[in-house]
């Protein structure tokens, strides 16, 4: 982590002004695929840095000072957004968050909250206001809950997922049983988290399609280069047809999969919406990762069911 932070890609959306390369969404899926493409959990991590959401209780230059640390891999974070019942139905979140004198208080469930233990904070969205059954999106509030790397704070348990790839960190199941967090721990507008998570999650979107398609051209370069060496009846099996045909629908996958990843970037960058289109390249991409990494084992055959080759962590992660 360390190194990576050294290279500046803890802090690539991070403004120059507060210690990052104040870079684009472009340059940041850029560097997320290359990662990805020798192991997608390195091309993931960079995600827990690249802006440090700021609480209300942060002042400008305290703000700032966390932003320099997170650019340098020393502020890292978390979310915990996503519920059991829930999915990615963002609306439908039931962790709730209650005042109590001064302080907020918060009970619930949460899943799939990746690097929980080794961040510094973990950003929860929980329910401040119960709201109608028609406009469950209004009441949902984001809060900024400060903890040691390594632990978890008093009332926060959790378990690793048993996941069957995505080795390079834990991915956790968090139970949240009367966590205090300070009044202040607000980030943005109470009861607004909905709006700023849908704006947001352009950006998170774009970055796990750049992953997919890097594993996806981690897959196929490999599957290249198994193909012109393994050789059967006397010559190498990239020389049958049949293979050829296959490798040619990977690469055509892979590089539709890519071009759709440039626009949305372009779009993110430039401004313009495009909720829509990151949702579209975040389900090609990594529909099509799985596919191309599919066929990279069959590639190889017998061998790529073993772990002497790389295509099947690929497949996995």
């Amino acid at each position: 982590r360390q190194k990576l932070a050294d290279m500046g890609y803890f802090g690539i959306l991070v403004p120059e002004d507060l210690g990052g390369l104040g870079l684009g969404c472009f340059e940041y899926c850029l560097v997320t695929e290359e990662l990805s493409r020798a192991w997608m959990s390195v091309g993931s991590i960079i995600r827990q840095g690249n802006r440090v959401p700021r609480a209300q209780f942060m002042s400008d230059e305290d703000w700032r000072e966390r932003s320099r640390r997170g650019a340098r891999g020393e502020y890292l974070g978390a979310l915990a957004m996503s519920e059991p019942q829930t999915g990615s139905d963002i609306s439908g979140i039931k962790t709730r968050a209650v005042r109590d004198g001064s302080d907020w208080v918060i009970t619930g469930n949460k899943c799939w909250c990746t690097f929980a233990d080794g961040a510094d904070y973990i950003t929860v969205i929980a329910r401040t206001d119960q709201g109608a059954e028609d406009r469950r999106h209004v009441g949902l509030t984001a809060f900024l809950l400060e903890k040691e790397r390594g632990k978890f704070p008093k009332g926060l348990t959790g378990s690793p997922l048993p996941k069957i790839g995505y080795f390079g960190w834990k991915t956790w199941e968090l139970a949240f049983d009367g966590v205090r967090v300070p009044g202040g721990a607000i980030i943005g507008e109470e009861g607004k988290a909905f709006y700023d998570r849908v704006h947001g999650l352009e950006t998170a979107r774009a970055h796990t399609a750049a992953r997919a398609i890097g594993v996806a051209q981690g897959a196929l370069e490999d599957a290249i280069a198994y193909a012109q060496s393994r050789e059967q009846f006397g010559r190498p099996i990239a020389h049958f047809q049949a293979l050829r045909f296959k490798i040619a629908n990977m690469a055509t996958e892979v590089e539709a999969a890519r071009q759709l990843l440039y626009y949305v970037c372009s779009e993110i960058d430039t401004g313009r919406r495009c909720d829509k289109e990151a949702s579209m390249v975040k389900y090609f991409a990594s529909e099509m990762a799985e596919r191309v990494a599919s066929e990279a084992i069959q590639i190889h055959g017998g061998a790529g069911y073993t772990k002497h080759c790389q295509v099947e962590r690929y497949w996995r992660d």
